[in-house]
């Protein structure tokens, strides 16, 4: 996988993550948010906390061709197939499910996808696949102690030996945006399971 894949933010503004996930920043108050093809700025508002699974889809599509739809026409399709749910008594949004997203991605995005509930990182970016794993949000952070593992979803491109390269939807510098770890720094953050792409 090339180094140079766009790396794609589930927030518009990349500059403005850290002041968001640390700073305490309301995550709707983003200028660039039409970018993300929301329909308007309370919409971005209640979405952009949960789209790193829709950014790691659009990195596989334009890592394979180059294009690909806003992370809104990508959350549209995959809310059609129950990729993401709402609780209709107390809007809770839960997603992204893997089954159903796995048919979104290969029925309407043509992308070959699998889902792992145990998920073997080596033999499957050794086969050329990308991998949406499952790891915690502090992952950003992985000089601490990781807090738990899930919860949060990166890209992971390719490997080097003991260390894997990845994009962090909301990695908060280009560092941890365009990441690389020791497989057993990961570890600590990984749940284990998520999705692979071809």
């Amino acid at each position: 996988m090339p180094e140079h894949l766009p790396t794609v933010t589930q927030f518009a503004s990349p500059e403005l993550i850290h002041a968001i996930v640390y700073g305490g920043r309301d995550q709707g108050d983003d200028p660039r948010w039409p970018e993300s093809g929301a329909p308007d700025a309370d919409t971005y508002r209640r979405w952009c906390g949960h789209m790193c699974g829709i950014a790691c889809l659009r990195m596989a599509l334009l890592a394979r061709t180059g294009e690909a739809p806003t992370l809104f026409e990508l959350l549209d399709g995959a809310r059609r197939y129950g990729a993401y749910t709402e609780d209709e008594d107390t809007g809770t949004i839960r997603g992204m499910i893997y089954a159903p997203a796995a048919v979104y991605a290969a029925t309407e995005l043509g992308l070959q996808a699998d889902v792992h509930r145990e998920l073997s990182m080596p033999d499957l970016l050794d086969a050329g696949r990308l991998v949406m794993a499952s790891v915690h949000k502090e992952i950003r952070r992985p000089d601490r102690p990781a807090p738990g593992k899930g919860g949060h979803l990166v890209l992971v491109t390719h490997r080097q030996g003991d260390t894997l390269h990845f994009r962090n939807p909301s990695g908060d510098t280009d560092r941890t945006r365009t990441a690389r770890l020791h497989t057993a720094t990961f570890a600590g953050f990984f749940a284990g399971r998520g999705m692979s792409l071809k």
